[in-house]
């Protein structure tokens, strides 16, 4: 069966088979791993996680077109969710901590790395992820205080999450050919992270922190907090400096304060 890609749903499928093969090769598959893949396309990556004999694969797939093609191509070998990826409660998908693979589509990447990192039901579910970026969302992902890509997306993925860069893919590598590089990122989960009751006031503040990333930080401090003064003197911040000069803890912090003066 020919199978075309949906643009509607963000799809570029992976055929180079060495990249494919490094890509299994980052999780560490053993024989008692149990592992999930988002968005399996045509089954290239499914191929080639099942030659390491996991426990168990399962498979996120919307489209149902593809869940066909994926029933006709491993038939029982998989176990097949066929949903939006947007509205799953992944904690419920297996016992097992979940090595996940994800070639996620490029026009909701964010919001699915958003989710799951924001998901306060922290036993977490996954042993890490290993994920496909357009290069420049993973260039947002990897930037560091005081550079031009650093913002939320930094700042959120880096509070439970240690990443490390993989390696950067071609555009040849997949069908049809994006105009853009991917990178391969691998998230691990912190032991020890910084503590807040609801991700949600993170997301708040550093919404309003880099919706104006041009001006002086007292701008959102004021917007957020009714005593900034406060704030200021107990974090020790200086009211001079950029959102950008701030440092993901200092951010956590603020969060933090921006929940206990609600509450």
């Amino acid at each position: 069966m020919k199978i075309k890609s949906k643009k509607s749903l963000g799809q570029n499928f992976l055929i180079d088979k060495n990249i494919i093969k490094k890509i299994v090769e980052t999780g560490n598959i053993l024989s008692d791993s149990s592992v999930l893949e988002v968005g399996a396309g045509t089954g290239n990556l499914t191929e080639f996680i099942l030659e390491k004999k996991p426990k168990k694969l399962f498979i996120i797939e919307k489209d149902e077109k593809l869940v066909e093609v994926l029933k006709e191509r491993f038939d029982k070998q998989i176990n097949i969710i066929n949903k939006d990826i947007l509205q799953i409660s992944e904690h419920l998908i297996s016992p097992d901590k979940l090595i996940v693979y994800g070639n996620l589509p490029y026009n909701i990447s964010t919001q699915i790395l958003s989710k799951w990192i924001t998901n306060d039901n922290q036993d977490s579910w996954y042993k890490n992820y290993i994920l496909m970026f357009q290069k420049e969302v993973a260039d947002r992902i990897l930037a560091k205080t005081n550079s031009k890509n650093y913002g939320r997306l930094s700042i959120l993925s880096n509070w439970k999450l240690d990443v490390k860069k993989i390696f950067n893919i071609s555009a040849t590598c997949f069908m049809p050919k994006p105009k853009i590089e991917s990178t391969l990122l691998k998230f691990t989960p912190k032991k020890n992270y910084f503590k807040l009751k609801n991700s949600k006031n993170l997301e708040i503040v550093t919404r309003v922190f880099f919706n104006q990333r041009r001006k002086k930080i007292k701008n959102p401090l004021n917007q957020l907090f009714k005593k900034t003064e406060f704030v200021v003197e107990k974090l020790k911040l200086n009211v001079e400096l950029r959102p950008q000069n701030l440092s993901p803890n200092t951010f956590y912090e603020i969060a933090k304060e921006y929940e206990s003066l609600r509450n």
